[in-house]
């Protein structure tokens, strides 16, 4: 078949602190071929990513995937940040905010929630209880429907499953390429051209009949891949889970867009939500 996309690239991202980040990796998808790792022996910066995203995306018809929230909860509270005078209600606004408001190194975000907004994040028993904390959006409470385990919230910023330093650094990187490649489904599907997603890892590891959060093993990986219709992949050292993460999600990815219908057309995303809090590529 013929493929809306020359390839599809996931990119496990970080919100770490710093410049550089062991915790970024890229893997693409092309044709029919093994998905493959970019650069596997480079240590990213977030900029670079930037840097390389808007190059490859002028080349050639690319879907990119990021492993972080495009925005926060909305529909639930009616805010993103209750109380706060001067906080947009759109994804698209928010990213310029956040934006503004966090002049962390390349395109970090933690002071944002560790000194501008901290009241709104937990980062431990002190800030009280974490269920006061947690919200989650529409499109996650889908993914719960359907069983799919997503109890990251974008609030809570403690532990290694935390998400909120990684989904607000790339609300940053969102806001550097709004206007410059499609985000969706804030912006429409293009009919050509590149355009950037949400993924979520877990939802492909489901989809290859896998019930691990994280594969750490080459034979893992390729078992994967297999429930993928994949090829396998031959690496020469055992990959860190970032790489599988991002090489799954890349196979993942090429298959949902060639075998679901309803890939890019939810039946529970509307404009408002589009326009609020984003949706996850794969959640249907």
């Amino acid at each position: 078949m013929t493929d809306r996309f020359a390839a599809y690239v996931a990119i496990d991202w970080s919100g770490a602190k710093g410049r550089r980040h062991k915790g970024i990796a890229i893997a693409e998808a092309r044709g029919d071929a093994p998905p493959r790792l970019v650069r596997p022996r480079h240590v990213w910066s977030r900029e670079e990513v930037l840097a390389w995203l808007l190059e490859r995306a002028a080349a050639e018809p690319t879907l990119f995937g990021f492993d972080f929230s495009f925005a926060p909860p909305l529909i639930e509270r009616g805010e993103y940040l209750p109380g706060e005078p001067g906080v947009p209600s759109t994804a698209r606004e928010f990213w310029a905010y956040v934006d503004a408001c966090a002049p962390d190194e390349d395109l970090g975000a933690a002071s944002f929630l560790e000194a501008v907004h901290r009241r709104h994040f937990y980062f431990g028993i002190a800030d009280g209880v974490k269920a006061d904390f947690v919200r989650f959006r529409q499109c996650d409470a889908r993914l719960n429907a359907q069983g799919g385990r997503k109890t990251a919230s974008a609030y809570d910023a403690i532990g290694a499953a935390q998400v909120a330093k990684a989904s607000f650094s790339g609300m940053r990187l969102l806001h550097r390429i709004d206007g410059r490649v499609a985000i969706w489904p804030m912006d429409p599907l293009p009919t050509s051209g590149s355009a950037v997603v949400e993924i979520y890892t877990r939802i492909y590891l489901r989809r290859a009949g896998m019930r691990g959060t994280k594969l750490r093993t080459r034979k893992q990986l390729n078992q994967a891949l297999e429930g993928l219709g994949s090829p396998a992949v031959r690496l020469a050292l055992e990959p860190s889970d970032h790489q599988t993460d991002a090489l799954v999600t890349a196979a993942g990815m090429r298959a949902l867009a060639r075998d679901e219908p309803r890939a890019f057309a939810p039946e529970c995303l509307t404009p408002k939500i589009a326009q609020a809090e984003g949706w996850t590529f794969g959640v249907v």
